[in-house]
């Protein structure tokens, strides 16, 4: 059975899926997870070299989405930085990988997305662009697509924790990975 690593997820919902699948997952957060369960709160720099089979990684996209491309020319060092820690990810070495983020400067700067997703085609009636660069790993493919399709997301007021409830991943497409996905694992 292969091992799973979620960096940069504090909310433990991949994580979760694979384990309820009987994955052994582990999160990987600079804070404490929310749901508990195992999880390494640090730096996934310090545990990216310890034999893992599968990485689905959420880097943080504040320096990165076109959301903010307002901002680009104020943050260079900040965005140069957050590019070599995705591009960092990304060459790991592990066997299978999924790196994460809304529509970004990454399709210009790494490489263009393998897929993207919306909550809507994974039983959510919501609008959320989200670009995954893959690495021997085959796309998603919709498990419940739905027809009304809100932008709630996007259109959210300026809470204290607006930015994680943003970045929280839908549980139905945690789930698609776990299912289809999770199928790797038991391969390694």
């Amino acid at each position: 059975m292969g091992r799973l690593l979620v960096a940069c997820e504090k909310s433990g919902i991949v994580r979760d899926a694979f384990i309820k699948l009987g994955h052994e997952a582990v999160s990987c957060d600079l804070q404490l997870s929310d749901a508990g369960g195992p999880h390494y709160m640090g730096d996934v720099r310090d545990i990216l070299n310890r034999g893992w089979d599968m990485m689905i990684a959420h880097p943080p996209c504040t320096h990165l989405a076109v959301s903010g491309a307002r901002w680009f020319e104020e943050k260079e060092r900040e965005q140069e930085e957050a590019i070599q820690f995705v591009q960092l990810l990304m060459d790991a070495p592990i066997r299978r990988i999924c790196i994460e983020n809304p529509k970004s400067i990454l399709s210009s700067r790494i490489r263009l997305p393998d897929q993207v997703i919306n909550p809507w085609m994974f039983g959510h009636p919501e609008k959320k662009a989200t670009c995954l660069w893959l690495k021997a790993l085959p796309p998603l493919f919709a498990t419940d697509v739905m027809e009304q399709r809100n932008q709630s997301i996007h259109k959210m007021g300026p809470f204290k924790d607006r930015g994680e409830r943003r970045s929280r991943t839908f549980p139905g497409i945690a789930q698609a990975m776990s299912l289809q996905w999770g199928r790797y694992l038991e391969e390694d």
